[in-house]
């Protein structure tokens, strides 16, 4: 028999997106091990959502498509609709042109996310998903409050699309999140994606 698919230990009950349980939801995922519970979590709590991979600023390109076939092999065992965007790397580079020294959680942190967070809000507003949601501020590495004002900018331009800034740490989400990574083997990467992260950790195991 197949093994059956994943679930969250996370009693997912009340757990409503904005518009109720019927929304339509499109997750912006970065990587499986971030995005592990929070699927795994949505769907226990029966909300209809899709994977929507963008993520450009990942480096290089054959770890983005480690990341991203890990992810859509996850997605498969849940059986959820998974979206494969663009790898529009150059267009990446060109963003963040002169912020190549700033730190993590900077502005480059802010312009990467308004980029792969303004072409989620585009593909959900296109494709009638009412809310948005992303797994970007999942990690501790990351500033929620910097990814939730992306986010929100996000979304403003278009009628009807909200970003549902659910806090996917709150009661052991990242434990949660690690437990699961665990229990299906994902690969676990050890920097954020980009070079310039890429650069720091790599400066981190030569220490």
């Amino acid at each position: 028999m197949p093994e059956p698919p994943p679930r969250s230990p996370h009693d997912a009950r009340g757990l409503t997106p904005p518009g109720g349980t019927a929304a339509r939801v499109l997750l912006l995922s970065c990587c499986a091990p971030c995005s592990g519970d929070i699927m795994a979590t949505m769907s226990a709590a029966g909300i209809a959502y899709t994977v929507f991979f963008y993520n450009p600023n990942i480096h290089p390109a054959s770890e983005y498509r480690r990341r991203k076939d890990e992810n859509k092999r996850y997605a498969e065992r849940l059986g959820v609709p998974f979206v494969d965007a663009d790898y529009d790397t150059d267009a990446w580079f060109a963003r963040t042109k002169g912020l190549e020294d700033e730190p993590e959680r900077g502005r480059r942190c802010t312009v990467c996310f308004d980029m792969r967070l303004g072409r989620a809000a585009r593909h959900a507003h296109d494709h009638g998903f009412p809310v948005l949601t992303s797994s970007l501020a999942l990690s501790r590495w990351k500033n929620r409050t910097q990814v939730n004002a992306c986010a929100h900018r996000a979304v403003a331009p278009y009628d009807g699309l909200v970003y549902w800034d659910h806090d996917w740490r709150k009661g052991g989400g990242v434990d949660r999140a690690l437990d699961i990574a665990r229990r299906e083997e994902f690969y676990r990467q050890d920097y954020c994606g980009c070079l310039y992260s890429l650069s720091s950790a790599s400066r981190r195991r030569r220490a």
